[in-house]
């Protein structure tokens, strides 16, 4: 069985960087802005919202080193998953999982932002993170 995702898009808003409650795992999350490749009846280009999880050192470098209008390459997994609210309603939430950040703006144009760093070995391994390690 297979499950991976491709993106390419930007952000919308600045990476969230939390630590997850106990072992302080570091997790960041933002969510890509990614045009369909094609238009809709009116000829116009429509545009999906997908959220992003990161954890470890991807997530601090993606909180460190990505801003609001960043644009990104992500290659991860798709996960939904349940959570109760705060009036106690079933949610359901579509994300991906992040294997791979990769900072595609070029360097110099990340307005006042550090070099990016090489992403390419950060792979974010969550088998010892349960559903109960998630701060959100």
């Amino acid at each position: 069985m297979l499950n991976q995702v491709v993106l390419i898009g930007r952000l919308t808003h600045d990476p969230e960087l939390r630590y997850t409650p106990g072992n302080g795992i570091p997790v960041a999350t933002f969510a890509l802005a990614v045009d369909r490749p094609f238009t809709n009846q009116q000829g116009e280009r429509e545009t999906d919202f997908i959220n992003i999880v990161t954890w470890r050192k991807l997530a601090e470098n993606c909180a460190n080193f990505l801003h609001k209008g960043s644009l990104a390459a992500v290659t991860g997994r798709l996960q939904v998953r349940s959570y109760d609210d705060s009036q106690g309603i079933r949610r359901k939430v579509a994300e991906i999982v992040a294997e791979d950040v990769r900072f595609l703006d070029r360097k110099g144009s990340s307005e006042g932002k550090q070099d990016f760093p090489d992403t390419s070995s950060a792979v974010a391994a969550d088998d010892d993170i349960s559903g109960d390690d998630i701060p959100f």
